[in-house]
């Protein structure tokens, strides 16, 4: 008897064995394949880790502000976490397939080692009983070595309370006159949302671009419904008791020497369509130039994008502002400005970003892969390009030293990368059409988490966002976590005197307040 050129046995006890080892074959190659996929995925995210890693270092060593590197970073995150879930999904299926076999071991990656989980988390500690007698002989006589613990990270949903607070009345029995403390203070008049509440929706909302609908969803499945509409009526409360610190760090802003500006675009609703508003940012932040004072963001508001904007938000501050080659700021710098002229700093960045738009590589790649028209990747872009990076790499060398330092290098080494950048660029000019790419002249504004910016429901809600935003970044900025910070304002705002209300901004709250990092407020 033969099949597919295999004799097979009469003895039905032969056929048996040669059908299990026929299958005990299949089931090791089964496990042999599998282990073979573990390992490949495990293999890519390594290679996808250590590309993480590099491009974090040479973020750390060539800047921040690098476009491309923003955007490669990004998706070697993306790429990562996808490549890691597929490894952790293939290394179980190699040892449930090696289990049906003896002779394949199951393939054991190697995992990232996992930090200890932090301290301050509390600890509940959950013993499993022990024996009450030995496994081995019965005996009861049983003497305890130690323990080993096993910890399991955990989350409790998060728990919602009323307060009651009790305001018991009492009547004079001599005078019958009837005595009671005063109400709890809220920010609405008759209101009922606690600090910590109100903190939270105003930073979900501001800080973490959550708009209301989606909040009021939130807590309708966590059992507590609230509508859109009584969410907004605290919002606009809280602003407008908020509204004195806005002030204060204005005051702050407006008293620095120098300032960073920019400004980016941010949608708002108009009679049923949508337009497109400006959000304008002045950073105070003197600690790369060696300075002690805290750094501030400040934030306004505008329907449009014209020069009188820049011009009353800067109204009496004779200070040096670095910007970009926005038009609109040009009566600041003018002579004869009260109380004197705006000295203009020019900003490598924003020179630096219309030129890597004409030579990245890259995205010029990712249009032409998508059917989109391709790009045209200029040389004279790419040299540019790099004339500037040596410039940003000699200010990285003296980032936070005396301004006396600073200016000793920058003689010695930036002084000359400057005339021969000037050369070259008007060299090259001259070389162009004045219809080309690179003789066109065009600013663009440093989008301020543009992926994340939701609408704008009128000019209003605009105003009230650049408050929200000035005391959030400003938070930030001074490695204050801003939520806490916001609860501890807002339930001691009320009893603070008008005099000491400086005493509640973001710098006199760090260390009193939980800190997180840092984060950009996003002009450089």
């Amino acid at each position: 008897m033969e099949t597919s050129g295999t004799t097979l046995p009469n003895d039905v006890e032969a056929l048996k064995a040669l059908v299990h080892s026929m299958a005990r074959r299949a089931d090791e190659a089964e496990a042999r394949l599998a282990d073979a996929r573990a390992r490949e995925s495990a293999t890519e995210a390594l290679i996808a880790h250590l590309k993480l890693q590099i491009a974090r270092l040479r973020r750390e060593q060539f800047g921040a502000s690098a476009e491309r590197s923003r955007r490669l970073l990004d998706q070697l995150e993306l790429q990562l976490e996808d490549l890691e879930a597929d490894a952790s999904a293939d290394g179980l299926a190699a040892e449930a397939a090696a289990a049906k076999t003896t002779r394949v071991g199951g393939f054991e990656r190697k995992r990232p080692a996992r930090k200890p989980f932090p301290e301050h988390l509390p600890r509940e500690r959950v013993v499993i009983e022990p024996p009450c007698a030995c496994p081995a002989c019965g005996s009861t006589r049983l003497s305890k070595l130690g323990e080993d613990i096993t910890e399991t990270l955990e989350v409790i949903p998060r728990q919602w309370k009323v307060i009651q607070t009790v305001r018991e009345k009492f009547s004079c029995r001599a005078c019958e006159a009837v005595a009671q403390p005063p109400a709890p203070f809220h920010v609405v008049p008759r209101g009922w949302a606690g600090a910590s509440f109100l903190a939270m929706l105003l930073f979900e909302k501001y800080g973490q671009h959550q708009p209301l609908n989606r909040q009021a969803e939130r807590f309708a499945r966590e059992g507590v419904p609230l509508s859109v509409s009584t969410l907004a009526d605290q919002v606009g409360a809280a602003c407008h008791a908020l509204m004195p610190l806005y002030r204060l760090i204005e005051a702050h802003v407006h008293d620095a020497a120098r300032l960073h500006g920019d400004d980016t675009t941010v949608p708002v609703m108009a009679r049923g369509k949508t337009d497109t508003a400006r959000l304008w940012v002045y950073v105070r932040d003197d600690r790369p130039f060696g300075g002690s004072d805290p750094p501030a963001a400040l934030f306004h508001y505008s329907r449009d994008r014209r020069g009188e904007h820049p011009q009353a938000h800067l109204a009496g501050w004779p200070g040096i502002l670095q910007a970009d080659a926005y038009g609109g700021y040009g009566e600041l710098y003018k002579d004869g400005r009260t109380p004197a002229p705006v000295r203009e700093a020019g900003c490598h960045a924003h020179a630096r970003r219309k030129f890597f738009e004409l030579a990245d590589i890259a995205a010029a790649a990712r249009r032409k892969s998508r059917g989109g028209q391709a790009a045209t990747v200029y040389p004279i872009a790419i040299e540019a390009v790099r004339r500037l990076d040596a410039l940003f790499e000699v200010e990285r060398t003296i980032n936070g030293k005396s301004a006396v330092e600073r200016l000793a290098v920058r003689r010695e080494r930036s002084a000359p990368l400057v005339a021969e950048l000037h050369a070259w660029l008007n060299g090259q000019v001259a070389r162009l059409s004045r219809h080309h790419d690179l003789a066109k002249r065009s600013t663009r504004c440093v989008p301020l988490g543009r992926k994340a910016w939701l609408f704008c429901g009128s000019d209003r809600g605009g105003e009230r966002a650049a408050i929200l935003y000035t005391l959030i970044q400003t938070a930030r900025l001074n490695n204050v976590d801003p939520q806490a910070w916001l609860a501890d304002v807002l339930a001691r705002i009320n009893n603070q005197p008008a005099s000491r209300l400086n005493e509640l901004l973001p710098w006199h709250c760090a260390g009193k307040i939980p800190a997180r990092a840092a984060e950009e407020v996003g002009c450089v």
